[in-house]
């Protein structure tokens, strides 16, 4: 599929709406979205390590994204985008539900950040003029889980990726420990709210990565995101519950 080719419709409205009403509670690092709050430091770990390779970082630029466009697809209310604004990107946030949208405004008005949050999918992206291979940096961070045709959304995440540029996807992996983990544990204890996850439309990374390359991708690296009581959550080359991939056009 080139960026020339429409992409088809990618949102699942009951994953919308189900997102959509936790959205007042987003920013809350007690709230719904608890595990997100404390996910994020190792998700921000990840990041900075591959933005640092990929642009010949060395670790210590505050602002190792200036003079860049990021998109953060999925954004909800803004727990990546405003981290990657912080960075020096000019960010574009997209979500399918305009509540988070909505939430994810107002906190960046508040922290005096600047962030174009839009309400959509990635096909209207994609369909916007100027849009099309714009941005050195897409993230998706836990949502192609959620969407309707996975196959569909990351050929528009691969659209919207600018030559040279960088893609990072995270999403839990299709596994007996995952369902331990996030679904029978996380749900059931309420550490996450309830209905969640669909198991079934969980992917493994090689069925990723079979994505990716469908959509003129190459894998750079692959990393896990494994969870301690005693630690919280850290990378690891663990990928049976959680994993993250980096990508590149080709």
């Amino acid at each position: 599929m080139n960026a020339s080719t429409p992409i088809p419709a990618t949102i699942d409205p009951a994953e919308a709406a189900h997102f959509g009403k936790l959205a007042q509670d987003w920013w809350n690092p007690r709230g719904s979205s608890a595990m997100l709050h404390r996910l994020n430091p190792a998700r921000l770990s990840y990041l900075r390590e591959q933005i640092d390779a990929h642009w010949q970082g060395d670790g210590t630029t505050l602002k190792p994204l200036s003079g860049k466009r990021a998109l953060d697809v999925g954004c909800g209310a803004g727990l990546l985008s405003e981290p990657l604004a912080r960075l020096g990107a000019r960010v574009t946030g997209l979500d399918a539900a305009w509540e988070n949208v909505a939430a994810a405004r107002l906190h960046a008005e508040g922290q005096r950040l600047s962030i174009d949050y839009r309400c959509g999918g990635i096909e209207d992206l994609a369909a916007a003029d100027g849009e099309a291979g714009s941005y050195d940096l897409v993230t998706s961070m836990e949502v192609i889980e959620h969407v309707a045709d996975p196959a569909a959304f990351v050929a528009g995440l691969a659209a919207a990726l600018a030559p040279g540029g960088l893609m990072i996807v995270s999403t839990p992996n299709r596994t007996a420990r995952s369902r331990l983990a996030l679904i029978t544990l996380g749900e059931g204890l309420g550490m996450i709210p309830r209905k969640t996850h669909d198991w079934s439309k969980f992917l493994t990374p090689d069925e990723l990565t079979g994505l990716m390359a469908a959509a003129g991708l190459r894998v750079l690296d692959r990393r896990g995101l494994d969870f301690m009581p005693t630690r919280g959550f850290r990378l690891s080359a663990d990928c049976s519950v959680d994993y993250f991939l980096t990508a590149v056009a080709g």
